[in-house]
C-alpha cells in the first residue's frame, strides 16, 4: 500500500521575500512509492518481446488515441498502472482487448510497442490455454482446416464459378503468370468477403492482366493468429504457403488481405519467403488510369483506413486514388482518418472475440465507427480488409442503421461503376 503523504506546515515561510503563513506554504511529504509489489510487472517484462511495457512513465498520450479506451476503460498506460498495482496481465482481461492496432505506439515517446509486447504475452498465455474460448476455437480451425471459420479446404475456391471471367488456379494452369492473387480466407468463405473477390476477378480480368490464384493449394496467412499469440500455428502454416508459393512462376504477388500483406512483407521473409508483394489497391492505384468506367456513383463516400494497410505499413494513398477516380463520387474524410484513423476492432484476433470484448465494452469498435460515418453524412463506408465488409454490415444493423449506410469494398464500387457487376448503391 502506498504510504499516505503527510502536511508540514510551517509557521512562516519567506519566497522570494514575500511572508507566507502557515495556510499559505503547506507542502507534503514524498509519497512512497517503492512499496508496490512489482513482480507482476517485472513476470512480465522479462518475457521476450514484452520489456517495453516498463518503459511507460504515465503521460497518457495512448489513451487519447486508443480506439478501446473509446468505448471502455483501456489504455497502456492503465495496462502498465494496473499491472504495477499487482494485476497479473496472464489473467485479465487487458491482454485480450488490445487489437494491435498501432495507434498508441505512433505516439508513445518511451515507444511502449504493444504490437511487440500483446503477442509475447499471449504466445505465454495460450500455453497454458489461458485465452477465451473464441479465439481458441478459431485457432482449432486454422489448425484442422486452414482457415479461421472451419470451412472444408476443397471449397476455398468455389467462389470460382460465380465469378464469370476466367479466374485460372495455377495447379491446373500449368504455365507462369505475371500475378500471383493471394485471396485469403474471408475472401474465399464469406458470402460477402465471396462479393469483392467476384468484383476483383472482373476488374482484374476487365484490365487484362496475367495472374492465377492458388485455390485449394492455399492455406490462412496466419498474421491475425501470431498476434493472438499462436505463433507456432503461424509459423506452420507460414512454412506450409511458403513451399507452395516457390513451386510457381509469378512476378508479383497481391494480396487482398492487410493483415495477410504485412505478413508476407515483414514475417514471412524471416522463415525464407521473400517475394515482391502489393496490397490490391496498390496494384490496382497504378492502373486506373486504364480503367473505362461506365456508370456515376453518385453518393456520399467515406473511406476507413484499414490499421494493417495504414499505420502499420504506411498506405494511405492507394485507396483514396482508386475512390477519387469514379466519377460522380464525393468522398468525405472522417475525423479519425489516415494516421489517425479508427480500428474495426478486427485486428490481433478480435475477429474471433466479439463475444468476449462485448463483456467488458459498453460498445463494438465497428458500431463506434459506423456511427461516426453516418456523423459525417456519408451514405457509404468503403472499406479494403476483408474483415470490415462483414463487421461494418453487422453493425449497422445493430445500431438501428440498416438502410442508412451502405458497407462496399473498394473493389465493389470499382466494379460498379465499371458496369462489371449489377449497381448495389
Amino acid at each position: 500500500m502506498t504510504e499516505k503523504a503527510k502536511p508540514v506546515e510551517l509557521d512562516v515561510a519567506y519566497v522570494d521575500g514575500v511572508k507566507l503563513t502557515g495556510p499559505w506554504n503547506r507542502m507534503f511529504e514524498p509519497r512512497v512509492i517503492t512499496d508496490y509489489d512489482l513482480n507482476p510487472l517485472e513476470a512480465i517484462t522479462q518475457i521476450p518481446g514484452a520489456e517495453s511495457l516498463g518503459y511507460c512513465y504515465q503521460c497518457g498520450k495512448c489513451t487519447a488515441v486508443c480506439p478501446i479506451d473509446t468505448v471502455g476503460d483501456y489504455s497502456p498506460r492503465k495496462i502498465f498502472r494496473r499491472t504495477q498495482l499487482g494485476i497479473d496481465l496472464m489473467d485479465s482481461p487487458d491482454l485480450w482487448l488490445c487489437t494491435t492496432c498501432a495507434n498508441c505506439l505512433r505516439v508513445c515517446p518511451k515507444e511502449v510497442n504493444m504490437i511487440q509486447i500483446m503477442p509475447a504475452v499471449r504466445e505465454q498465455a495460450v500455453a497454458k490455454g489461458n485465452a477465451p474460448q473464441e479465439l481458441l476455437t478459431a485457432f482449432e480451425n486454422t489448425a484442422r482446416y486452414g482457415n479461421p471459420l472451419g470451412e472444408p479446404p476443397r471449397r476455398r475456391a468455389d467462389w470460382v464459378k460465380a465469378a464469370g471471367v476466367p479466374v485460372p488456379i495455377l495447379a491446373q494452369h500449368k504455365a507462369p503468370v505475371d500475378v500471383l492473387w493471394w485471396v485469403e480466407c474471408y475472401p474465399s468463405y464469406h458470402p460477402r468477403g465471396k462479393d469483392a473477390s467476384v468484383a476483383l476477378a472482373r476488374i482484374l480480368h476487365h484490365l487484362g492482366v496475367d495472374f492465377g490464384i492458388l485455390g485449394v493449394e492455399e492455406k490462412c496467412a496466419g498474421d491475425s493468429q501470431r498476434m493472438a499469440g499462436e505463433t507456432g500455428l503461424f509459423e506452420v502454416l507460414a512454412e506450409h504457403n511458403i513451399k507452395v508459393l516457390s513451386k510457381y512462376q509469378f512476378n508479383t504477388l497481391m494480396v487482398t488481405d492487410p493483415h495477410a500483406f504485412n505478413a508476407f512483407l515483414h514475417h514471412y521473409p524471416k522463415l525464407g519467403g521473400s517475394w515482391p508483394t502489393v496490397h490490391y489497391t496498390q496494384f490496382l492505384a497504378a492502373r486506373v488510369e486504364a480503367m473505362e468506367f461506365t456508370r456515376a456513383i453518385r453518393k456520399r463516400v467515406t473511406f476507413h483506413d484499414p490499421c494493417y494497410l495504414g499505420r502499420h505499413n504506411g498506405e494511405y494513398d492507394a485507396p483514396r486514388r482508386l475512390l477519387q477516380a469514379i466519377p460522380g463520387l464525393e468522398l468525405v474524410e472522417m475525423g479519425r482518418c489516415r494516421e489517425n484513423s479508427y480500428c474495426c476492432g478486427g485486428g490481433g484476433g478480435g475477429m474471433w472475440m466479439d463475444g468476449f470484448a462485448a463483456q467488458h465494452l459498453n460498445m463494438r469498435l465497428s458500431e463506434r465507427r459506423v456511427l461516426e460515418a453516418l456523423e459525417y453524412g456519408a451514405e457509404v463506408l468503403a472499406v479494403s480488409c476483408p474483415y470490415e465488409v462483414s463487421r461494418f454490415e453487422d453493425a449497422v444493423k445493430s445500431t438501428g442503421n440498416a438502410g442508412r449506410l451502405a458497407v462496399l469494398d473498394i473493389a465493389e464500387l470499382l466494379a460498379q461503376s465499371l458496369g462489371l457487376i449489377p449497381e448495389q448503391v
